[in-house]
């Protein structure tokens, strides 16, 4: 009963949320998704407001002076304590430029969009001097104050930053004891889900739902109540880093998170993802660049878990730029994945950076598994070396504006046996809306069947290694070349069929004869 009242509470929340959301959206007179960097830009200043002040307050409060109140502070007498907070939080806020007190008196300010421009250059500013520099330099630029987006005057695009204070104020981001930083996150996600949904295309690439980035998180943890450090080399949003904290516990992941991604829109939105979920600035290193052709953690790896969902047929440079093919993550293999198709590409960097006792689940585009050329010769590398754990076929219709059935692929380097997994889920799914979704029992069947590593009729089944490679298979790593589809048209029983209609033609005899007969006294 308790888990259907939290459930209950969190519908309402969202139900809150989204009402306010929209009618900010409609306010500014522009598309959800563009104005997602807003909504969620001031969620975030509010967030880290809220919990630089708790923090503070927190320690005075424990020092007996029970009345203390940072947002009431004069700036001037909080300036002395700047070095010690940025070194302890990573940032500072003067107590004027915290949310709550921007918000009071945005009505009045007529110049709010100035007021913001200078507070949030502040904020990456005070980060400036302390280990927190890259988790918050550039963090508000797509937070544009000045554009014509949100108004075409100054006076309109005030009327809707004050509009955005207020409506993200009423968030009901609280609980009876003060900031819940799992309320933070969990709005983070459904408003980021709520956005890509509706934003098409351009939103949708953004995004991997919170039932797929559970089951990457849970294949990849099988055995495991602890891990060192998780990494994602193409993190998007953070959303697939942030599962694992969920399955595993913050405190069971010692080292933290490590992400890259090359989008300027979405490596901000996933700072900021990290921050709104609580992690502190010093357990996450996430960073902006190409990773294909220039990794940023070289000194982090290996990583004892990857998660990953990575931009599917993404042109790189491949064997166009033939330095490649000398970089120690692709050159095991002997050749480089196409350049017109970056997805092997991406299975090449995650297995080199991945540690002999991890796993890495990632998601595929399901061409991989049987095309020729450059990608068998892969596919021949991973498996000659026993490097795939098991393949995994998803249901359709699981991603936004993705209607076909993608694979999962699970690599490890310390196999117990010479085999590959394959496991047919595509009748895992319940139907929710225009989407398929995975509930929490379609989750489990497929982990309890990647880890029993048994054959299962029409679901799973263990290929030996041999096998895959003759000449028939020839390397194809398709679930349905080795898992038997169950046939589910109706059976018709042949030998009762033929005695119904035999039935039948008697019938129609007995009934000839008697019309016949009918016909025959009418005519008399």
């Amino acid at each position: 009963m308790a888990e259907i009242k939290k459930d209950q509470e969190r519908d309402e929340l969202f139900r809150t949320i989204y009402k306010i959301a929209t009618d900010l959206v409609h306010a500014g007179h522009v598309s959800e998704w563009d104005f997602k960097s807003y909504v969620l830009g001031t969620m975030f200043y509010r967030y880290i407001s809220e919990n630089f002040a708790a923090y503070i307050n927190a320690g005075e409060h424990a020092a007996g002076n029970t009345g203390f109140d940072y947002a009431k502070m004069p700036d001037a007498d909080a300036e002395p304590a700047r070095e010690g907070l940025v070194q302890e939080k990573g940032f500072f806020i003067l107590p004027s430029e915290l949310f709550c007190n921007v918000r009071t008196r945005a009505d009045k300010d007529e110049n709010l969009n100035e007021t913001l421009e200078r507070v949030f250059n502040h904020i990456e500013g005070s980060a400036a001097s302390g280990d927190a520099e890259n988790d918050f330099a550039g963090l508000f630029d797509d937070f544009d104050v000045n554009s014509k987006s949100i108004g075409e005057t100054v006076a309109k695009r005030n009327k809707v930053l004050a509009e955005l204070l207020d409506g993200v104020d009423k968030m009901p981001l609280f609980q009876a004891d003060g900031i819940n930083p799992d309320l933070f996150g969990d709005a983070y996600e459904y408003l980021m889900g709520m956005y890509a949904a509706n934003a098409g295309k351009k939103g949708g690439q953004y995004f991997t739902p919170a039932d797929v980035s559970e089951l990457l998180a849970r294949l990849g943890t099988i055995g495991k109540t602890r891990i060192n450090k998780v990494y994602d080399p193409a993190c998007g949003s953070g959303s697939l880093l942030l599962k694992v904290e969920k399955v595993l516990g913050k405190e069971n992941i010692e080292r933290g998170f490590f992400g890259q991604e090359i989008d300027l829109t979405t490596y901000n939105l996933c700072r900021i993802n990290m921050f709104l979920h609580n992690i502190e600035f010093d357990k996450f290193s996430i960073v902006r660049e190409d990773t294909l052709l220039n990794p940023m953690h070289w000194d982090d790896q290996p990583f004892e878990l990857i998660v990953s969902n990575p931009p599917f047929s993404v042109p790189w440079e491949g064997n166009k730029n033939p330095l490649l093919i000398n970089d120690a993550r692709f050159s095991p293999a002997g050749v480089l994945a196409p350049s017109s198709k970056g997805d092997m590409a991406f299975i090449m960097h995650s297995l080199s950076w991945l540690a002999g006792n991890g796993a890495a689940a990632i998601v595929c585009f399901p061409g991989i598994m049987y095309r020729g050329g450059a990608e068998k010769k892969i596919r021949k590398y991973l498996v000659d070396n026993n490097y795939v754990e098991a393949i995994i076929q998803l249901p359709a219709n699981l991603f936004l504006n993705v209607t076909i059935s993608v694979d999962i692929m699970l690599l490890k380097k310390n196999k117990t046996d010479n085999a590959i997994l394959f496991v047919d889920a595509s009748g895992e799914f319940v139907k929710v809306t225009k989407n398929n979704r995975l509930s929490e029992a379609n989750i489990q069947r497929i982990v309890s069947a990647v880890a029993e590593r048994k054959d299962e009729k029409y679901f799973a089944r263990l290929v030996p290694n041999g096998e895959i490679g003759n000449e028939q298979n020839d390397y194809n790593l398709s679930v349905s070349s080795y898992v038997e589809a169950e046939d589910t048209r109706e059976k018709i029983d042949i030998v009762k069929l033929n005695a119904e209609i035999a039935g039948i033609v008697a019938r129609e005899n007995v009934l000839r004869d008697e019309i016949d007969k009918i016909i025959g006294e009418i005519e008399v």
